[in-house]
C-alpha cells in the first residue's frame, strides 16, 4: 500500500526495501527447512508462493524504473 502512493525514486526506495526483506524470508524458510522445523510440502508450497510474488515484486520495480517500457500481454 505505501509503494501505491508513492512515485519516483521514493516508490523505488520503498520496492528495493521490500525486494531486501523477501530475501530474507526466503532464507528464513530456507533454514526452517534445513533445520527440519518445516516439512518439505510446506516448504515446496511456499517457495513456489514467495517465487511469484518476486517475480511480481521484479516487475512493479521494472515498471517503476521506465514507466514507458512497453510489455506484452500475457
Amino acid at each position: 500500500m505505501l509503494a501505491r502512493e508513492k512515485t519516483g525514486a521514493s516508490k523505488l526506495l520503498i520496492l528495493h526495501k521490500i525486494d531486501v526483506e523477501l530475501k530474507l524470508l526466503k532464507l528464513f524458510l530456507r533454514m526452517s527447512f534445513d533445520t527440519w522445523a518445516l516439512p518439505e510440502n510446506k516448504y515446496i508450497d511456499v517457495s513456489e508462493r514467495l517465487l511469484e510474488i518476486g517475480r511480481m515484486l521484479g516487475g512493479w520495480i521494472n515498471d517503476t524504473k521506465d514507466p514507458h517500457k512497453s510489455r506484452p500481454l500475457v
